[in-house]
């Protein structure tokens, strides 16, 4: 930042974004990608016993998948709708999960509490990243592990948010959720406070009807992009939807018969030091 511009308002920046995550319901979106918890947890041996939290849990993806390893769970996130989809999952299941209400920047919680601390998709969309990054160092025990999944710019998704902040770019200019896919930017946020770190790229497979089935879902149930397309009003989002189902149709791989996308994400594996 040049000394001449304001420092950001990151206060500001979580209500705008607490507010779009409440808009749609994520948790529907979240049922497609069940399977990066689970190989999260895999990656990080989740063990019985081990106590986990799982930050921006969203509808509790990871919290279930390290409660399937008989791990005591926590689950913490700032939207309470997707807090109480992630209390309906876990009843279901019978599993016993803590969902708390908090903030990625600010866990509500003491100084190395957890044995492992995950995050899918979650804490990579803390407007700062540093104390984001910070956060979930400070309350992972030392010799703990830290496990991320976090999307790629290359990626389908990333390409997603690429084509939405082209059309409706963010109201506060913020540093980039997806600098979260990028191993130099990575090594930088936790610095010294691991004793080591690794980047494992991964791809889920994303599958949708049609192209044209993908954008009516994700423009009713992802916040971010239902945000951006009011924002745009009938004047701009036709374009919008426009770029989009174009990225959709050339990254599909099932031809004209449905859409099937590989969404390329990264494991952040790393041991506090």
């Amino acid at each position: 930042m040049s000394d001449d511009q304001a420092p950001v308002n990151f206060e500001f920046v979580k209500k705008v974004q607490q507010a779009m995550w409440s808009t749609g319901d994520f948790a529907v979106l979240a049922t497609g990608i069940v399977i990066t918890g689970e190989l999260l947890c895999e990656s990080l041996d989740v063990s019985p016993g081990q106590k986990v939290l799982d930050v921006a849990c969203g509808s509790g993806n990871a919290a279930i998948s390290a409660a399937r390893r008989a791990a005591v769970v926590t689950g913490v996130d700032y939207v309470p709708e997707l807090l109480a989809r992630g209390r309906e999952r876990a009843a279901a299941e019978r599993m016993e999960i803590a969902f708390v209400e908090g903030d990625a920047e600010a866990l509500p919680f003491e100084d190395g509490s957890f044995d492992v601390v995950l995050s899918t998709f979650g804490s990579m969309f803390a407007p700062d990243q540093q104390q984001a990054a910070d956060e979930l160092t400070r309350v992972c025990r030392p010799g703990g592990r830290i496990g991320m999944a976090n999307w790629t710019p290359a990626g389908f998704i990333g390409q997603m948010f690429i084509t939405i902040f082209k059309h409706a770019p963010p109201p506060v200019p913020i540093d980039p959720p997806l600098f979260w896919g990028l191993e130099p930017k990575v090594r930088d946020l936790f610095g010294d406070r691991v004793s080591s770190i690794e980047l494992v790229p991964r791809d889920v497979i994303l599958r949708f009807q049609s192209p044209e089935h993908w954008l009516a879902v994700f423009r009713e149930y992802f916040g971010p992009l239902s945000v951006a397309m009011t924002r745009l009003g009938e004047a701009g989002a036709p374009a919008l939807e426009n770029d989009l189902l174009e990225l959709a149709r050339r990254e599909n791989l099932a031809g004209d018969g449905a859409l099937r996308v590989a969404a390329s994400y990264v494991e952040v594996l790393a041991t506090r030091a």
